[in-house]
């Protein structure tokens, strides 16, 4: 008096019936090879497309750094140049101060 899966064949029975099943389902999932083609073609485009998008955009990071670099050099240009000024500026009053004091004596 045995019951039924107690014994070792029917585990094993019970196991290949299961796989079946399994393989049977992993075989309805399968998409056709039309699908598969299509989907895969529209990969390689929307892959393409994000290339493409992805150079833009390194191209468009490169100018903006290449121009920002240009400008932080004006920048300090026109600073160095200000400072320049700001130094004969300074010693020319100085001068006309000294040269007036002179004049005053």
């Amino acid at each position: 008096m045995s019951f039924r899966g107690s014994n070792f064949n029917d585990r094993i029975e019970e196991q290949k019936k299961a796989k079946l099943a399994l393989l049977e389902r992993a075989k309805a999932k399968q998409i056709d090879p039309e699908t598969k083609a299509k989907l895969a073609a529209e990969r390689i485009e929307r892959n393409k497309v994000r290339e493409e998008r992805k150079i833009k955009a390194e191209t468009e990071r490169t100018a903006k750094a290449l121009k920002d670099a240009e400008e932080k050099a004006a920048a300090e240009l026109a600073a160095k140049e200000k400072a320049e000024k700001l130094v004969t500026a300074q010693k020319a009053r100085r001068d006309a101060k000294y040269a007036a004091r002179k004049a005053r004596r």
